[in-house]
């Protein structure tokens, strides 16, 4: 799995739960199939209130921090496995400027959990 998919694990609600289980009603008397069920809202995800609710939260920078981030989401925040993230997100510059690269990173990340459903305050969208 790559490490945003990762990410977006940890934060986002996965497919598989958010499947509706049909609920049992008995035959139509008229023998008409009984009328289907109305599709399930998407729920949007609270990005903000979901990480400030974690534990460690209040210690940790998660809001300009790459690093603190992954370590709020218990991934490993090693410069490796950073590299390997702006790898995935297509990282144009020298990864040697790990500053440069981290501010990057957590711009790109808050971009993209908005892109896939979540609510990211707009200061922390690239």
């Amino acid at each position: 799995m790559s490490i945003f998919s990762s990410i977006l694990a940890k934060i986002m609600p996965s497919a598989s739960a958010a499947t509706v289980q049909p609920e049992a009603s008995a035959p139509a008397a008229s023998g008409a199939p009984a009328p289907a069920a109305p599709p399930a809202a998407i729920t949007l995800v609270d990005v903000e209130a979901l990480l400030d609710g974690m534990p460690g939260a209040k210690s940790l920078n998660w809001r300009t921090s790459i690093v603190d981030l992954m370590k709020l989401l218990d991934l490993d925040s090693s410069l490796a496995s950073r590299k390997q993230l702006a790898q995935e997100l297509s990282y144009g510059a020298d990864t040697s400027d790990s500053a440069k690269m981290n501010v990057w990173l957590h711009r790109q990340v808050m971009t993209k959990l908005a892109a896939n459903g979540g609510k990211v305050p707009a200061e922390l969208i690239a």
